[in-house]
């Protein structure tokens, strides 16, 4: 879902609202497990919700700035910038001299009575520390390997799933959705292939089964088959436009999955009245031309409505919803899972505050400051080295004030809010490079281990939960050459294991040292070229 920086609350309202009376007709779906009612209320009412919570924590990882102008909420225009960043939602009506609201993303509010808005500091702690997980995780490349008993049909399947990830951005796509994963708590998958997107497919020829997806003549070798392999799509879904429909008795089990977004088209809006947007200036503009469409998978069918017009069906040949759910720390008994952003925004709150609380101090004292008593014509004399008054007046003075003596309890205060969000996030800031103190000796793989001791377990702790998702989406792939005919193969062919790299910097000696003695233990070679990084997805 996308909204541009610049839209006012009314507006995200007026789009959100505007084209969802939605007239589903699910009567090609035959378990009886999909309400119309059900699903309109999840698309016109609890979808709201969801939005705006996600796009909370996606603008607090990204802190956007939006243009204001010079002199925009209350603040001095000899002071202010012209610009205001997502995370002074947090920021206390003080320090901003704003009343804020978040809508989709969306900043906006209202001036505070009496209140001039001070020096804000945005330090986004957030940002970096979830690229940092984000690079533990995925930085390097794994491998996968299958767990095929036959070597030549593993050798073929690994050719396979590397052939799809490849088409779909490589290492890239898998830091995609580790990024998407700690922003929202998770990340969803639909699988795709290229007759998914057509529209105005005749169902009673679908149902027939004359045509279902991918379905066509099996590819004449194994290379034909590489190259169908490469056109199937993995559509990363971000949390704002995820709306499954889960087993009443199993949590873990999607019924149905519905999402819903906004698509942008290349051509203007219009309505009866022409086109529906002014400038300032009172000049007619343009607006990007939008629809609101929610698609609707099941296990044997699908659907795709276009501001409540349906625009796309057909057969789902996989006999399975065709999604992946993979959740960044697992919760029990939740379909979500626990955000990375979520529980460190009090924090990175409580540190702009501060920050910011600083930075007015610095203002205020950085400049000497003069009170003179009794001087006629004070405020309009200039203050400058060799510079003389003279008054008759007995009682004149003239006494400085200002500068900026120090708060070392501020400061410490600070530092014990870095800290805080060291142990909420597990990512010390030794992991983005910053070393401070005497922190021991870095050569020694041990003394390393202990210092990142709370990334490397966060790290672990995800591998198990995003190589699950990885190994589902990898036997969905091979169901999906299977149901095809692109690749015929059996179910117990569809495992596969994860090799993962130490995310840690590594002596190459030492590596090969290690690997020499597993192949003297009889590890076969094929697996330790694979461990080394030789053979890639």
């Amino acid at each position: 879902m996308q909204f541009h920086a610049g839209e006012k609350a009314a507006d995200f309202i007026e789009l959100f609202f505007r084209g969802t009376d939605m007239a589903f007709d699910f009567s090609v779906f035959t378990d009886g497990k999909l309400d119309e009612r059900y699903v309109g209320w999840l698309v016109n009412e609890k979808s709201l919700e969801m939005i705006l919570h996600n796009e909370k924590l996606w603008s607090y990882y990204l802190n956007n700035t939006r243009e204001t102008g010079a002199g925009i909420g209350g603040e001095s225009p000899e002071s202010s910038r012209p610009y205001c960043q997502a995370q002074e939602y947090g920021l206390p009506g003080r320090i901003t001299g704003m009343n804020y609201s978040f809508y989709g993303g969306v900043l906006s509010g209202q001036k505070l009575e009496g209140i001039n808005r001070k020096e804000v500091v945005i330090e986004n702690d957030i940002g970096w520390r979830l690229d940092a997980m984000v690079d533990f995780l995925f930085g390097k490349r794994s491998t996968i390997s299958s767990r095929a008993a036959d070597g030549e049909r593993a050798r073929e399947i690994e050719a396979l799933l590397n052939a799809v990830f490849e088409a779909n951005g490589g290492s890239t796509y898998f830091q995609q959705l580790a990024l998407l994963g700690g922003v929202y708590g998770f990340v969803d998958v639909i699988l795709r292939w290229e007759d998914m997107g057509a529209s105005g497919i005749d169902r009673e020829r679908e149902r027939d089964g004359e045509k279902a997806g991918l379905a066509e003549s099996r590819p004449r070798n194994f290379n034909a088959a590489l190259e169908r392999a490469g056109k199937i799509t993995l559509e990363a879904i971000e949390a704002p436009r995820s709306l499954p429909i889960l087993d009443e008795s199993n949590y873990r089990k999607i019924n149905y999955y519905v999402q819903h977004y906004w698509q942008q088209h290349n051509c203007l809006e219009e309505r009866d009245n022409g086109i529906v947007k002014q400038h300032h200036s009172g000049r007619q503009m343009g607006r990007e031309k939008e629809t609101h469409n929610v698609e609707v998978l099941g296990s044997n069918y699908w659907q795709r409505y276009e501001d409540g017009e349906l625009v796309g069906e057909g057969v789902n040949p996989l006999g399975v919803v065709p999604v992946v759910h993979i959740q960044n720390m697992p919760l029990p008994l939740r379909y979500e899972g626990l955000s990375d952003v979520e529980p460190l925004i009090p924090i990175q709150d409580e540190l702009n505050t501060r920050l910011s609380d600083r930075a007015s101090r610095i203002t205020f004292q950085s400049f000497k400051m003069y009170l003179g008593k009794g001087i006629e014509g004070f405020e309009n004399r200039v203050v400058a080295p060799g510079r003389m008054w003279c008054t008759e007046n007995p009682e004149a003075s003239i006494d400085e004030f200002g500068g900026d003596p120090g708060s070392p309890s501020e400061e410490l205060h600070i530092d014990q809010i870095r800290e805080a969000m060291d142990k909420a996030s597990g990512v010390a800031s030794v992991a983005a490079g910053i070393l401070k103190g005497r922190i021991g000796n870095l050569t020694s793989a041990v003394a390393l281990k202990l210092t990142l001791m709370g990334v490397l377990a966060k790290t672990e702790r995800k591998r198990k939960s995003y190589g699950q998702g990885i190994g589902e989406l990898c036997r969905l792939i091979l169901l999906a050459l299977d149901k095809t005919g692109i690749y015929p193969n059996e179910p117990q062919e569809r495992g596969i294991e994860i090799h993962w790299p130490s995310p840690l910097p590594e002596n190459l000696i030492e590596k090969l040292q290690e690997a020499k003695l597993k192949k003297e233990l009889g590890v076969p070679q094929e697996q330790l070229l694979k461990e080394l990084g030789y053979e890639f997805l």
